[in-house]
């Protein structure tokens, strides 16, 4: 007698990223009650099993569902914007002219609007898990509601905040970490949820001393992450050697923020002492390769920070949002930057977006590979495409060179396909597109762009 189970995936090209970082030709995985139980070859998995759903897998790339490490989902309304402003010259004067403003214009509508859009971004293109940190001072309470109702609608996972600042005011910051408070007590009462809570702050250079010190206390008592733009641009560094006399993650260890469950963003203009001092305080780091390109800040010293055993991501910041175009930028701007084609691997930069990103959230043991006992999140690639055999040994050199989002064909969520064949089963894509422009005509007129 067969053991039954809700789906049989068989057939595929099987990447695991287990710790042995298996690859299963024609191999299969077996999904019942939202888990993984078994992984393995399909002659052999066939005979233990029956389902309820067969899914045939050949000729397809069957992965871990992507894992974004850190982006800002409110970030897709300002796509293409012709924004009627002299162009910032720097970091800070992006945030001044170009994102700070955006911030303040945010509405509720527009936290569920953006994070709607968003959402479906990923999911077509292979992301199952992000997180998410909202900003908008106008519209703090119950923006994380509005956010988590667009990510659950969706049918993906969500680790989000509200990105707390005392950028005008210590009330403003106060307000932004209640709004955390309160949507972590909230999501906690639930007794299963695809959506979870954080805190978030903005950076160093717009949080006091206290200010982290408190989020500290806090998100010990709540045992949730905490995730800060660390050296994104060199205004954080400048600020606090001018008011403290000491770099960015010094001031972070000072203050008592650093340790296991704290998400550094960037990282980018860090020295080595405060690699090893990130190394050894148990921080990690979220990698956003793309945006750092785009805001021309600089090129985060990943390689150093993989060498010494620090768990490093893979973020969007909020830019593009199809995991495999950041998977190939990280890939390549390192080689570059180092001019040397060795520094990393493909299989380093597909654990960066699938168990490190995991590993960043304390989700290792249930997200990031295709493991027997973890959840059911994973995606079927058909790899059309490729002018070239895609087999197990030239698999990871694909995934990172030849795939992209729309080579994405289904997607599974806690055992449940919420994209069939480039179908999405959970909500009408057209209708979250015509809400995201709505959403952004709107904002545009505000920001002067229309």
């Amino acid at each position: 007698m067969k053991d039954r189970a809700d789906i049989l995936i068989k057939d595929g090209l099987v990447v695991t990223m287990n710790p042995q970082r298996q690859i299963f030709d024609k191999g299969a995985v077996v999904i019942k009650d939202k888990r993984i139980v078994a992984v393995g070859k399909t002659s052999e998995l066939e005979k233990q099993y029956s389902a309820e759903q067969v899914i045939d897998a050949s000729k397809r790339i069957v992965l871990p569902g992507l894992i974004c490490a850190h982006t800002h989902l409110y970030g897709t309304l300002l796509r293409g914007a012709p924004l009627k402003i002299s162009l910032p010259s720097d970091f800070a004067q992006i945030l001044q002219r170009v994102w700070w403003p955006m911030d303040e214009a945010m509405t509720q509508h527009d936290a569920y609007a953006s994070a709607a859009i968003a959402s479906l971004e990923f999911l077509k293109t292979g992301t199952t898990c992000f997180a998410d940190t909202y900003s908008g001072p106008n519209s703090i309470r119950l923006s994380l509601d509005n956010v988590a109702r667009a990510v659950e609608e969706v049918g993906i996972r969500g680790i989000i905040a509200f990105e707390a600042t005392e950028r005008h005011s210590v009330e403003e910051g106060e307000e932004g970490i209640r709004e955390n408070v309160r949507f972590i007590e909230k999501v906690a009462e639930r007794k299963e949820s695809k959506v979870t809570g954080m805190f978030s702050l903005h950076a160093s250079f717009t949080c006091s001393d206290n200010m982290m010190k408190r989020v500290r206390s806090l998100a010990s008592r709540y045992k949730v992450p905490v995730t800060i733009h660390t050296s994104e641009g060199l205004v954080d560094v400048y600020h606090n050697l001018e008011r403290y006399g000491k770099r960015t993650v010094y001031r972070l260890h000072d203050v008592g923020l650093l340790g296991h469950d704290v998400v550094l963003a960037h990282c980018v203009h860090v020295d080595d002492d405060e690699i090893r001092l990130i190394r050894d305080s148990g921080a990690k780091v979220a990698h956003n390769p793309m945006s750092n390109m785009l805001n021309a800040v600089g090129v985060a010293p990943i390689v150093k920070m993989l060498r010494e055993g620090i768990p490093v991501g893979l973020g969007n910041d909020g830019y593009i949002f199809d995991g495999f175009e950041n998977i190939r930028a990280a890939y390549l701007l390192h080689k570059m930057y180092h001019r040397d084609p060795r520094v990393i691997t493909p299989e380093a930069v597909l654990e960066m977006a699938t168990l490190k990103g995991a590993e960043l959230y304390g989700l290792e043991k249930d997200l990031g590979s295709l493991e027997v006992g973890k959840k059911a999140d994973l995606i079927i690639i058909s790899p059309k495409r490729s002018p070239t055999p895609v087999v197990s040994e030239s698999v990871y050199g694909h995934l990172v060179n030849t795939v992209s989002g729309c080579d994405v064909e289904t997607v599974i969520v806690d055992g449940k396909g919420i994209m069939e064949k480039h179908q999405i089963k959970t909500v009408d894509e057209e209708k979250i597109v015509e809400t995201a422009q709505s959403a952004a005509k709107v904002l545009w007129e505000k920001l002067g762009a229309l």
